[in-house]
């Protein structure tokens, strides 16, 4: 019965209100991921926004807006009666089945799953088809393609760095090649210790990062999360250990790149006798 209900549900909406063609302005955006959300924002379509997924943080307004999905799932029904015409998904984090159920009830839903650096203004410039200010997605794309080429240019002879991606200890998982994290430290001239990792997200023990012996340890956090991280590898490993704010770090959003400019700095900051492998 729940089924059928969705289908009549959606079936209704579709009489009632039309759907968002390609490549016009969406006046009902629903987004189901964080990065997604700020990813709207920033090509100008905050105004567009009705609903978001859970852990909505930034920008700031979006904590005051309904969320209609969760690490739980996406609760189709809603998102059907909110009668969007578009809404932003994330393949990697969004359950397939009801995103494939939106695209048959004819509600348009946007990918925004980027796999390198430059694929994120290229999303912004896409998304601004659909919003109101077109103008404000290709100038926020233009700055970031901006501050990449200038991060690539200012590091690109920077030294070495024997990195270890630390995401967690309970378990103990890093970062592969493929990640957009790794990518991040290969542009401040870091170098992945589990960058041959055919995996993109790695659960690794204690004993393989110390045969890997790394001279640096990034995570995510404060300066609290960072003498935490030393204690767990003391006595064994003692090297710099570098925080990253955790949202910049984590999400594939333009805030990426802050994570860069800070991440970049503090490798380039360490002495050249840590630097050495």
């Amino acid at each position: 019965m729940r089924v059928r209900s969705v289908y009549l549900l959606a079936m209704l909406c579709l009489l009632i209100t039309g759907r968002a063609s390609a490549d016009a302005v969406a006046q009902r955006i629903i987004s189901l991921a964080p990065h997604a959300t700020e990813m709207a924002f920033t090509a100008g379509m905050g105004d567009q926004v009705i609903t978001v997924s859970a852990w909505p943080n930034y920008p700031p307004e979006v904590q005051q807006l309904e969320q209609v999905a969760s690490w739980q799932g996406i609760n189709l029904e809603w998102v059907l009666a909110l009668k969007p015409d578009l809404v932003l998904a994330w393949r990697e984090g969004n359950p397939q089945r009801p995103l494939e159920q939106l695209s048959a009830f004819g509600v348009p839903v946007v990918y925004l799953d980027p796999t390198s650096l430059d694929a994120i203004p290229t999303m912004l410039e896409q998304l601004g088809k659909y919003s109101a200010h077109p103008e404000v997605a290709r100038q926020n794309a233009q700055n970031l393609r901006q501050q990449l080429a200038d991060l690539k240019a200012h590091y690109a002879h920077a030294p070495k760095h024997q990195v270890f991606l630390q995401f967690g200890t309970h378990p103990l998982f890093t970062s592969g090649k493929q990640s957009l994290q790794n990518q991040v430290v290969a542009l401040c001239g870091g170098v992945n210790v589990f960058d041959d990792s055919e995996v993109p997200w790695p659960q690794v023990s204690r004993e393989q990062v110390l045969r890997r012996s790394p001279n640096v340890i990034i995570t995510t956090g404060t300066a609290d999360d960072a003498a935490a991280t030393r204690d767990f590898w003391s006595p064994q490993l003692s090297v710099p250990v570098i925080t990253v704010e955790e949202d910049w770090f984590n999400r594939s959003s333009p805030r990426l790149l802050l994570a860069a400019q800070h991440l970049c700095e503090q490798l380039a900051a360490l002495p050249p006798s840590e630097t050495t492998h």
